[in-house]
């Protein structure tokens, strides 16, 4: 009998603009992403007073363009190195990837904090995609395993989320519940929604709903 934990083909790398290189560079491209919210958490305001607006206007700024680019992309049909395929017809991870992050920035509370203690909630929202998803990603595609994937996340998701309440406060019972939720958005297969939306969005909005009551 098939195990239903072991899917049949996770080998991204056949399916990608660049072959092996550009399956690197799109693993490269996730982890580098975790840049990001340390940037904005440290120098959002100053980089987006020196630009005219406040951080949230950055931010809206940000995704209006993103969506812009991403349908300006699929009308042409381009699909550049790491992407795969199939992306040239629709909405790629990246800007599935990219439109999380900034929606994570923009709705996290900062609990009116400043500096890297303002992402307490932004920042392992966003290494949740940064450092599990290629880490799932990987032993699906080596191990053709979902069973030992999901292990594997679940101890990276616990990783980076109780590290963060040690290093910048966020609550250990937040940590406790939503390092699952993190993984659970790498699970599913969807066809219009790709994980690297899911596994930030799905936290997210838990975090949202969790909030008033704790």
């Amino acid at each position: 009998m098939t195990d239903p934990l072991k899917p049949f083909d996770t080998d991204h790398v056949k399916h990608s603009i660049g072959g092996f290189t550009g399956h690197a560079l799109r693993r490269a491209t996730h982890m580098v992403m975790a840049i990001i919210p340390l940037i904005y958490y440290v120098r959002g305001i100053e980089i987006a007073d020196y630009l005219g607006m406040n951080p949230d206007q950055l931010v809206s700024t940000i995704i209006i363009t993103l969506i812009v680019v991403e349908a300006l992309r699929i009308k042409m049909g381009i699909v550049v190195i790491g992407q795969r395929e199939y992306e040239a017809k629709q909405i790629s991870a990246l800007a599935w990837g990219g439109f999380a992050v900034a929606l994570a920035l923009l709705i996290a509370p900062d609990n009116g904090e400043t500096g890297l203690e303002s992402g307490l909630y932004g920042i392992p929202l966003i290494f949740g995609l940064t450092f599990v998803d290629p880490i799932m990603g990987e032993i699906k595609r080596k191990k053709q395993d979902l069973r030992l994937a999901i292990w594997a996340g679940m101890i990276t998701s616990y990783a980076v989320w109780i590290g963060c309440h040690f290093w910048i406060g966020t609550p250990l019972v937040v940590s406790l519940l939503l390092a699952p939720l993190t993984v659970l958005g790498e699970v599913p297969s969807l066809k219009y929604i790709d994980d690297n939306a899911t596994m930030i969005l799905i936290p997210l909005a838990a975090l949202m709903i969790l909030l008033p009551l704790i």
